[in-house]
């Protein structure tokens, strides 16, 4: 979907229409942009930007609040009518999906055909617009999904994909980031064709376990399927404070509220967990997270706080400002799924 959460809000209010829209934060909190309208882009507003420099760069700028169970409501309104070619869907977000469309026998067996169908049929029926990639693997149908954005489509075929990813400047590059093209660019790497000229050895030097992701992408190979029941891989809350916190006793609240509303979305879920993470920004933009993997199925709220009182100990936490703090729980499997065999203790002779 183009600019998902910007183009509901100026669709339901008029008055949106045609402006620079930030949803997320408001410009005097520590939020962050959400997303933003094609107006407010193009003077350089991008999301997870912060509030405040949103309105720095853009003080004509309109904010807003999400209105998540509208999204939601229209998301799912949207993934009926991909349901409707193919039951391979595969939800990555609320506004973005792969479709599997191998064995469509429709539209003269063209991708390219099926997906302007499915955009128009999306106009039609929510007045919003997006965007389609077609492709045959799933980065190359990603990549192609951002190129004719807004309201755009674009085809890379088998016969054309090697090529494109030869041409290709490395920051086009889905999952590569800011940093990671810093490094690269550090390594002369610039494009599809520079990366595919270093081995898996090392790509993985510099890279780590990602490396060998690099390399499958830069020559090609992407056999990833599409897969319609995607699990939850890791369930979570966070908060963001107005200012930096250094209470010891507020913080060990906040945690402990953190702690408690993520247990409930697992239940909720009716999912189960082995590891239990804590995530901590500092005044100063620093971001850490301490994790531990339990023996046993974290399935009460004792061993949990335990495990979060283990993990603070890891942290600055009482020794500098925070901004933000996290908890999550990964890991996750369904209670009624063959049990994970369970690490007995080396000294627990009973």
């Amino acid at each position: 979907m183009d600019a998902f959460f910007a183009a509901v809000e100026q669709r339901d209010f008029p008055q949106y229409r045609n402006k620079p829209l930030i949803v997320g934060g408001l410009p005097n909190s520590r939020g962050v942009v959400a997303t933003c309208s094609y107006e407010a882009r193009a003077v350089g507003i991008h999301s997870v930007m912060p509030s405040s420099k949103a309105y720095r760069i853009c003080p004509s700028a309109i904010f807003v609040k999400p209105r998540f169970a509208v999204y939601r409501a229209i998301s799912e309104q949207i993934r009926a009518i991909f349901r409707e070619y193919t039951d391979l869907v595969e939800p990555v977000s609320l506004d973005e999906a792969y479709l599997d469309v191998t064995t469509v026998k429709d539209f003269q067996h063209s991708a390219t055909l099926l997906a302007q169908d499915i955009t128009q049929k999306i106009k039609q029926r929510t007045q919003l617009t997006a965007s389609a990639g077609i492709s045959y693997n799933k980065f190359l149908a990603k990549i192609a999904s951002d190129i004719n954005k807004p309201n755009g489509l674009f085809t890379i075929s088998p016969e054309q994909g090697a090529t494109f990813i030869e041409q290709l400047p490395i920051g086009k590059f889905h999952g590569i980031g800011p940093a990671t093209e810093k490094k690269m660019h550090a390594l002369g790497i610039h494009t599809g064709k520079e990366l595919a000229m270093l081995s898996k050895e090392q790509l993985h030097s510099h890279f780590g376990k990602t490396g060998l992701h690099y390399f499958h992408i830069a020559h090609n190979q992407d056999n990833r399927p599409v897969r319609p029941h995607r699990l939850t891989k890791s369930v979570g809350v966070e908060k963001t404070f107005s200012k930096d916190i250094s209470d010891s006793t507020l913080i060990e609240q906040t945690i402990n509220r953190l702690f408690l509303a993520a247990f409930a979305k697992l239940q909720t879920k009716k999912l189960i967990a082995m590891t239990l993470t804590i995530k901590v920004k500092y005044e100063n933009f620093e971001q850490v997270t301490r994790s531990k993997t339990a023996s046993e199925s974290i399935t009460d709220q004792g061993l949990g706080q335990r495990i979060i009182a283990e993990l603070v100990k890891k942290t600055a936490i009482g020794q500098r400002k925070i901004r933000l703090l996290g908890v999550s729980f990964s890991s996750l499997e369904s209670p009624i799924a063959t049990p994970r065999p369970k690490q007995l203790d080396l000294f627990q002779f009973n």
